[in-house]
């Protein structure tokens, strides 16, 4: 059995991988032609929670949509978003290297949450979970930040920063899903998928 992955992400790929899920891509406009159902742009005063489900359901109701249109095979279409919330505000992907230094700055020291939720949508009808995970970081001295900004690994991700990579080195303690921080809780997104008749690995 496949199912569609609605989302660019590297990571989503590489976890869906090891829990030994076949999958197609679904892959969203982005730039000046980007889908306007995807938009991640916060609304207003917007609750982080609320932000991440709102955000993962739209991309696997408009994945579906899509699919619809390319007459493709019907699959379920799984989709994923990560925030960070610290001191209730939404971080999402830095907007340049100056912001992804600023988040940082921010971290350094200090705990946050990295929310991420999964949604499958199927026949129309969408699950979803939320993965909440505490992350807190030692101190980053400024010549560390300036460094790691330097390698470009902050720059497509929520938080400014990549667990799984350099930035591993940042974290202090962690409760929670390792792989939620990455992009996709590898053991709830499982358990969703069994509720469809998906037996991973």
């Amino acid at each position: 059995m496949r199912i569609y992955l609605a989302s660019r992400s590297p990571r989503r790929r590489e976890l869906l991988h090891q829990i030994g899920i076949d999958f197609d891509t679904v892959v969203f406009r982005d730039g000046m032609r980007a889908d306007l159902e995807t938009d991640e742009t916060p609304l207003f005063n917007e609750d982080p929670v609320v932000y991440v489900e709102r955000i993962a359901r739209a991309k696997a109701i408009h994945g579906l949509k899509i699919v619809e249109e390319r007459r493709l095979p019907m699959r379920p279409v799984l989709s994923a978003d990560t925030t960070l919330e610290f001191e209730g505000e939404i971080i999402g992907k830095p907007t340049d290297m100056a912001d992804a230094t600023r988040i940082l700055k921010h971290l350094s020291g200090r705990t946050h949450r990295v929310l991420t939720g999964v949604a499958i949508n199927h026949l129309g009808h969408t699950e979803y979970l939320l993965s909440a995970s505490e992350v807190r970081f030692r101190h980053i001295d400024d010549e560390e930040i300036r460094h790691y900004v330097m390698t470009g690994e902050p720059m497509d991700k929520a938080g400014a920063y990549g667990i799984q990579g350099r930035a591993g080195m940042f974290v202090e303690h962690l409760s929670g899903s390792y792989t939620g921080v990455m992009g996709l809780p590898v053991c709830e997104t499982g358990e969703l998928l069994k509720k469809l008749g998906f037996r991973p690995l």
